[in-house]
């Protein structure tokens, strides 16, 4: 690539400074990027704990910044030193790229630092392209909690960056344009949000799903009042289709859930669509690890809990998943977070969602009387009393012969029962005060005192724990 005509160098004496930010899990912290140039025998370093893939930003940077019409860093004989503060908090991903490759530039005099104060994230490619990342929302968050006024992202992670309000996002496409930019010589435009948001086609309406009317009811009970639920029953009834079909009645995610849940998905890589306005569903398969299902790793990531955040976590065979991976849903379910805490450091995700398990029952009916006493006593073992407890409703599935499915029309669809859904939830609000109220969380005193129970209810309540256990 020839080589363009450039600003003339500024005096910096070989200090340039500029700011970047560290996902961590919904959050992120600011991190700032020092440059530092000496005279003396050829050396590139980045220092302050990065990961591999910050060390690497090295080569990248030289070959980003030869394309991009400027002396590359590795034909100088100069002691070039980028250090990272907080020395302490490990640096991961390769969105340091793009601060890293400004505050080289700002150090040798090619460039001004920026008037504003201004986050910067992207990865380079080798010909200077802007490569989109991962976790930017959280990252354009804090900058606008710290009183930034303007972001650079990549060209891919514009939506979600867009839904922090109350920040200029701009979008180069090359290192060189947004060089340009901040020397002034091409101004780039400012991003603007899209407010139209076209909610995804339902995978699976109750409309669709012909008989089991009471496990349907059940979905709407449980969906008002953010109740975990247990759908069991011998295969092939339906409870998979059922539980697939219980995001369809939840409401969408409010504005503050919305930056909360898409900012986790970036984080962890999860992040398919520009962002998530609908309640997410995971469904981990009976194998995963407990270190998958809650989170972990040398350095904490977010595990399936807390990837469904806001959502239902969906957990199909549910005797099958291994009895330490159940045991460690005890805190997200009794809590809503999961505080994972390693040598290196220790970190709090947040996990509020709902739990649905699907589980056929044990084989009880069984001739031989010996065989099904076994398989009783083993899914026993594997569902803990402290778990079922915490699993509010189950509901039995039963088989429906074909002939009378064939011959019943279909239900109502899952707008009508969303909108019911959605109502239940406002007067649960109005009855507590509280904004982020729901049945299932409700203290022992607010439900004595809050909850509106008539003297007939609590009689068939007490009444059905009598008897029902």
């Amino acid at each position: 690539m020839a080589a363009r005509t450039s600003p003339p160098k500024i005096e910096t004496h070989g200090y340039g400074t500029l700011t970047a930010a560290q996902p961590l899990g919904a959050t992120a912290e600011l991190v700032t990027i020092e440059a530092d140039l000496t005279r003396g025998l050829h050396s590139f370093s980045i220092v302050g704990l990065p990961d591999k893939a910050v060390e690497e930003a090295r080569d990248r940077i030289a070959a980003a910044i030869r394309h991009s019409g400027f002396k590359s860093p590795k034909a100088e004989n100069r002691r070039i030193i980028l250090s990272l503060s907080p020395a302490d908090l490990k640096k991961e991903g390769s969105h340091y790229d793009v601060p890293l490759a400004l505050c080289y530039l700002v150090a040798s005099g090619e460039l001004a630092l920026p008037t504003t104060k201004s986050l910067f994230a992207g990865e380079l490619a080798l010909d200077g392209m802007l490569r989109t990342v991962r976790g930017i929302l959280p990252q354009v968050v804090a900058a606008q909690r710290a009183g930034f006024t303007s972001v650079f992202v990549p060209p891919g992670n514009v939506p979600e960056a867009l839904l922090a309000r109350d920040v200029a996002v701009y979008a180069p496409h090359t290192l060189r344009e947004l060089i340009d930019h901040l020397a002034g010589v091409a101004v780039l435009p400012r991003m603007e949000r899209d407010e139209t948001v076209v909610p995804p086609p339902l995978a699976i309406d109750l409309a669709h799903i012909k008989g089991q009317e009471s496990a349907k009811r059940a979905l709407e009970i449980a969906a008002a009042g953010r109740h975990n639920l247990v759908l069991y029953g011998p295969p092939g009834t339906g409870k998979t289709m059922l539980a697939r079909a219980l995001v369809g009645v939840l409401p969408p995610l409010t504005d503050d859930e919305v930056l909360e849940v898409t900012a986790i998905h970036s984080t962890a890589g999860a992040l398919s669509e520009g962002a998530i306005f609908h309640p997410p569903f995971r469904s981990p398969h009976h194998t995963v690890s407990h270190t998958a299902m809650v989170g972990g790793g040398a350095y904490p990531k977010a595990g399936e809990v807390t990837l469904a955040h806001k959502g239902v976590l969906f957990l199909d065979e549910f005797p099958e998943f291994d009895a330490r991976t159940l045991e460690a849903l005890r805190q997200p379910l009794e809590d809503r977070i999961v505080t994972v805490a390693r040598a290196r450091a220790t970190v709090t995700f947040p996990a509020d969602c709902m739990i649905v398990a699907a589980m056929n029952p044990a084989d009880t009916l069984s001739a031989d009387a010996e065989v099904a006493v076994r398989a009783a006593l083993k899914q026993a073992r594997k569902i803990s009393r402290p778990i079922a407890d915490r699993l509010d409703l189950w509901i039995e599935v039963p088989h429906v012969p074909h002939e009378v499915l064939a011959g019943l029309s279909e239900g109502e669809p899952s707008s009508v029962v969303r909108e019911r859904v959605r109502n239940a939830r406002e007067q649960a609000r109005i009855r507590t005060k509280d904004p982020n109220a729901s049945n299932a969380r409700l203290s022992a005193r607010a439900l004595e005192h809050d909850s509106g129970f008539t003297e007939a209810a609590n009689t068939a309540l007490l009444a059905a724990a009598t008897k029902l256990d």
